[in-house]
């Protein structure tokens, strides 16, 4: 589904990042949502190097991106706007209430229970690695993610997704797993590793990548 500037669903995102971060900003998340729904979207582009505008805050209180509005709601937190998209669309929740409750219960997991020693760990190799002390918590950080990582792997066993089908909580799953790119974590688990590319070979998440990736500029903002 192109990006429409005159769809009523509006998403933000960023004009620019470094390259470390293209494709990883949580926008991804909502631009696959609302791939996989078949919705069209707007998109308003900040800038990331700079102090966002105070319009902004009314849409995200932390200025982070996403923010989402459509003509219902307005939303922040990319796992908030997921479900409101799911509520929206049976593409990404199922229509019985085990299912979709089922569903809700791997997308909280995915961003209460695996990402945050993930994201720990990107803090570690990517903005800390020179701090005092990074190199000796590291380790134990790694053992930590690896704990979470091989739980997630006794669940899915031969499974193709979290549950009996594709669902908001998987969107979320490998949008997480994803994270780890920069280590062999996930390569090295075989289960893991099928279940990632399984998610990101879907044409919507192809679609919802080469979007974002479009809408980053060439050169870096000045700084405000």
């Amino acid at each position: 589904m192109p990006v429409d500037p005159n769809a009523p669903v509006r998403i933000s995102a960023f004009r620019w990042v470094p390259d470390f971060a293209r494709g990883q900003v949580r926008d991804l998340r909502v631009r696959w949502a609302l791939e996989e729904a078949g919705i069209p979207y707007s998109v308003r582009k900040l800038d990331a190097m700079a102090e966002r505008p105070s319009d902004y805050f009314a849409e995200q209180p932390f200025g982070q991106v996403p923010s989402y509005r459509d003509e219902d709601v307005q939303l922040f937190e990319s796992g908030a706007i997921v479900l409101h998209i799911g509520d929206k669309s049976g593409a990404l929740l199922p229509p019985d209430t085990e299912g979709r409750a089922r569903a809700t219960a791997w997308l909280i997991a995915a961003l209460n229970s695996v990402e945050p020693p993930i994201l720990q760990l990107l803090l570690l190799d990517l903005f800390w690695k020179d701090q005092p002390g990074a190199k000796d918590i590291r380790p134990n950080v790694v053992e930590f993610v690896e704990k979470r990582l091989d739980r997630l792997v006794d669940w899915l066993g031969d499974k193709e997704w979290l549950e009996d089908r594709f669902t908001a909580g998987d969107l979320l799953m490998v949008t997480v797993l994803r994270a780890l790119d920069h280590t062999d974590l996930v390569s090295k688990r075989p289960v893991l590793a099928a279940y990632k590319e399984r998610g990101i070979a879907r044409p919507a998440f192809k679609a919802a990548l080469a979007a974002q990736l479009a809408d980053f500029e060439e050169r870096q903002p000045a700084m405000a």
